[in-house]
């Protein structure tokens, strides 16, 4: 039996929108759990949808599991130094109580950037290095949209990456990373490491792992996993992160460097070869609202529009209005937009109680410039206090809390109000409200991709549309200054220009 101590540290860090995230939000229940520490990350995390989940699934039936900390951010703008240092250093202050251990295992993200650190991950697990010696093994797991960079492939002896996108496997990919622990605890820590960079970004839009190219590359990664190749994982990068190490990457750990760089070589070269296919059509959100109303018509399931824009699991605020005022705009009937964060209106909406008619600034408090609240008189149609179990393959049994929520209709268009941020990757929300998403005519979703884990099964078509938000579709128009010379900034597009050439593996 060996004693290996876990914990989580996740943020996926929009480094273009504000405001940037502090302890307070990481202490907060939302759609996850708080920040949790010793004993209670085990009684949170134990038999949920997330990466620990899966881990400890495996390794508590046979070893010691001594919990140090776990805490989720969630995706928005740029982690504060008071945050960073008072988990980092609480994790790190509970692991050398905790010692000696054999082994760690971390529930990570991959594409965390700090006011004083690019790569949060990195700077993390150099301290636990510091503090444990270069002897522990340590495996950790990483979100499918993770900023690879070479601290993060030195530092740990196994990365297991999600493998879908919408993200279905959490769970799974804990047990992945417990199927590495088991082998570094019997053989040590891994000799072979490699990292291959790719030279382009993927919209997140693009990534979906559902459809080609995405589907294959995965494919190509898991039948790699044999013949002392203990991990290869290939991590489609977060776009709107300006940092040096930004983009997909393919990183392999194995039991020499020979077999680590042949299969990183191999997944690189075939990523290559699929840049052309990371294409999908987007419409303005007349377009896609026109088009909706069109095949609405006639079908018998709804048409789903995704806000890509606007979606909080990038950093969006959940709060844009352009969909909003294109579907009411158009006159459309029997359409859901979900799940727009306005807890002034949510409030008005409970002291005024249902069936009342409120006038309100609706959304549009959070840019990005051009964004305005949409004024309009609503009916209050159902009433929820926000605290709700999922059900969907993303985050499904979760007791998730988005504080007070309203249901307000103007014309033939209903809006599910939430207090907190809440991607639009679960249906139990709109439930929560009384609504029941199969039959309504058109969805809009403030979501990229994740919405299709819950949502696709009940779609007639799926249209995506770029209402301004904060997380661009297209990479080429974030302002970067910190890219690497030579990245390309959408699949085929231009260089960014701006790039440097600081040194890379």
């Amino acid at each position: 039996m060996a004693r290996i101590a876990v914990g989580g540290f996740h943020h996926e860090t929009n480094t273009f929108v504000k405001p940037p995230t502090d302890f307070a939000y990481f202490c907060t229940h939302r759609d996850r759990p708080p920040l949790v520490r010793r004993a209670d990350v085990l009684k949170w995390l134990s038999g949920i949808s997330f990466a620990l989940s899966g881990f400890l699934q495996v390794m508590s039936k046979d070893h010691e599991i001594v919990p140090l900390l776990w805490t989720s951010g969630g995706a928005g703008g740029m982690v504060t130094r008071d945050a960073f240092e008072r988990i980092a250093a609480e994790l790190i202050a509970e692991l050398s109580q905790q010692m000696p251990v054999d082994a760690i295992y971390l529930d990570l993200h991959g594409a965390m950037v700090t006011e004083d650190f690019e790569d949060g991950e990195g700077e993390l697990l150099r301290r636990i290095r510091a503090c444990v010696g270069q002897d522990l093994p340590i495996a950790i797991s990483l979100d499918y949209h993770a900023n690879v960079t070479p601290a993060m492939a030195d530092y740990a002896d196994a990365v297991s990456g999600y493998l879908t996108y919408p993200h279905v496997d959490r769970p799974e990919t804990g047990i992945r990373a417990a199927h590495a622990m088991q082998h570094l605890l019997k053989h040590g820590r891994t000799p072979g490491r490699a990292l291959r960079k790719m030279p382009f970004l993927i919209p997140l839009h693009s990534q979906c792992t559902m459809v080609e190219p995405s589907r294959g590359i995965i494919d190509l990664t898991q039948s790699l996993e044999r013949d002392g190749i203990l991990t290869v994982s290939y991590l489609a990068g977060f776009p709107p992160s300006d940092i040096f190490y930004c983009g997909p990457a393919v990183v392999v750990h194995a039991t020499t460097q020979e077999a680590a760089d042949r299969a990183a070589d191999e997944v690189a070269r075939f990523i290559s070869l699929k840049e052309s296919e990371f294409a999908v059509p987007v419409l303005s959100p007349a377009e896609a609202v026109a088009r909706a109303r069109q095949i609405a018509d006639n079908a018998d399931r709804p048409v789903i529009i995704a806000d890509t824009q606007d979606n909080p699991g990038a950093g969006g605020t959940a709060d844009t209005t352009g969909l909003l005022f294109a579907l009411v705009e158009a006159g459309a009937e029997g359409a859901v937009l979900g799940y727009l964060c306005d807890g002034e209106a949510a409030r008005a909406a409970h002291a005024a109680g249902e069936g009342a008619r409120i006038t309100v600034d609706l959304g549009g408090r959070s840019g990005p410039e051009g964004v305005v609240p949409f004024r309009g008189t609503f009916e209050v149609k159902e009433l929820g206090d926000g605290k709700i179990r999922t059900t969907g393959p993303v985050s499904g049994n979760r007791d998730i809390d988005l504080g007070p929520m309203a249901l307000l209709e103007i014309g033939g268009v209903k809006v599910a109000v939430t207090t907190k941020r809440m991607q639009a990757l679960d249906q139990a929300p709109f439930r929560h409200l009384g609504v029941e998403p199969k039959q309504q005519k058109i969805l809009a979703l403030k979501s990229t991709v994740h919405f299709r884990g819950d949502f696709q099964a009940l779609a007639e078509e799926i249209l995506i549309t770029i209402a301004p938000g904060g997380h661009l579709a297209d990479s080429s128009k974030f302002a970067y200054k910190n890219l690497r010379a030579g990245l390309r900034l959408m699949p085929l597009g231009r260089e960014s220009g701006i790039g440097t050439l600081r040194g890379s593996k």
